[in-house]
């Protein structure tokens, strides 16, 4: 079997150079800066068609719920690994009374070209749809290939009760943020996840079948050190640009990361080896155990993710709304910070209804942030006003019943 990458090089620096991205009050200059120069969608939720031009800027959309302006950011969220920010089946896209298809393509320019970016649910000889991504017209060999060319991040109402829901969804995004920089994360967490569901099973029908044990519980232990290291390099950086970021805490609050989890408080303790080894020999430990419980009651997938508000010295599941979207749109920014400094490109940010929580003074920051790494934003919101002090640093649409008009348009 072939063993899962430790060395953790994705979550590392990519050359000598330290030089911070925001030192001298913009992008570095080993950052490229990429952007959304245009879009089309065909047969996408409620867009029959659409082509949309667009400038070296921020982009806001506002109009009124149900318009469409969360499904043009759902399509942008296509161009990065997985099923989109509302993570639904792909049939779900497909236009109401349309084919049952559904196509979006984005130009991408940066500052040494431009590439043409494109996916979609297509029908195959077979007759069925398949989705299908292409680079420059070329078929793609896989999401993750969409990682040499740019990264999307996103912050969505649904994750407004990350801090007060379920530890699952804490490590889902905290999945999300080591995918960004570490490709293979997403492969390892899903073999895991497959040999605990063997194991599980065995332990149900066989539980003397001791020989297949153990070569599952010793992949189980490969993987799940791989994973825990992996994440708790990647709070570890956060951490760093958080403090970088919102140290003085003049716009958003600086949030305290931590990890609660076994493996990941011996990752950086003990050589992955001897990690490896403990896990495994508590997985034979816990095999009675685990098979009454009817699951495996220990390793990666019951890790949480700690937050905390550090001027108050407060969990984050006890603040107020506003203090914990601040919080989150925080981690956002800091990730960004860290995802535009290891790989060297600046990511696409997508803000669905952040300034609900935000007043002027917090929204201008929000984009000065943005400005500084280089990001390109794309920002909706009900109410267009809010967003006029943005001025030309953002061009901004009306979103109505699938079609959009720009604000400055008749």
């Amino acid at each position: 079997m072939t063993q899962p990458d430790r060395s953790f090089s994705a979550l590392s620096p990519q050359s000598e150079d330290k030089t911070d991205v925001m030192a001298d009050g913009g992008t570095d200059n080993g950052i490229e800066h990429v952007w959304i120069s245009s879009l089309q969608l065909s047969d996408f939720r409620n867009y029959s068609s659409l082509s949309l031009p667009l400038r070296d800027a921020h982009v806001v959309l506002t109009g009124a719920n149900g318009s469409g302006k969360t499904n043009l950011l759902e399509a942008l969220s296509f161009l990065s690994p997985g099923r989109g920010l509302r993570r639904v089946s792909y049939p779900e896209i497909a236009r109401e009374a349309g084919p049952g298809s559904w196509a979006f393509s984005a130009k991408l320019s940066g500052d040494y070209g431009v590439t043409q970016l494109g996916t979609g649910l297509q029908p195959q000889a077979n007759g069925e749809l398949q989705r299908r991504l292409r680079i420059d017209g070329a078929p793609a060999k896989s999401a993750e290939s969409l990682g040499d060319y740019l990264t999307v991040l996103w912050l969505t109402p649904m994750m407004d009760g990350l801090f007060t829901g379920a530890a699952s969804d804490r490590r889902k995004w905290l999945d999300r943020m080591v995918l960004a920089l570490d490709r293979g994360h997403g492969s390892r967490v899903n073999a895991f996840e497959k040999a605990m569901r063997q194991r599980n099973r065995l332990l149900e029908d066989a539980p003397h079948e001791t020989v297949w044990l153990d070569g599952i519980e010793a992949q189980m232990a490969e993987f799940g050190v791989a994973i825990a290291t992996a994440r708790a390099e990647l709070v570890a950086l956060l951490s760093q640009s958080i403090a970088h970021l919102h140290g003085e805490e003049t716009a958003f609050p600086m949030a305290m990361l931590a990890l609660d989890g076994t493996l990941e408080a011996s990752a950086f303790t003990l050589p992955a080896i001897d990690c490896e080894e403990a896990f495994r020999a508590q997985l034979v430990q816990m095999r009675p155990r685990d098979r009454a419980a009817g699951r495996t009651l220990e390793g990666p997938h019951r890790s949480d993710l700690k937050v905390r508000h550090h001027s108050k010295d407060m969990p984050a599941a006890k603040c107020s709304t506003g203090e914990q979207k601040a919080l989150l749109l925080g981690i956002v920014l800091a990730h960004a910070h860290l995802v535009a400094h290891r790989t060297h490109k600046s990511p696409i940010v997508l803000l669905d209804e952040v300034a609900a929580h935000l007043d002027e003074k917090r929204r201008l920051a929000l984009f000065d942030i943005l400005d500084r790494l280089g990001c390109q934003a794309w920002v909706t919101g009900t109410d267009d006003p809010v967003f006029a002090p943005l001025g030309e640093r953002a061009q901004r649409f009306i979103v109505s019943d699938g079609a959009l008009r720009a604000c400055d348009a008749p």
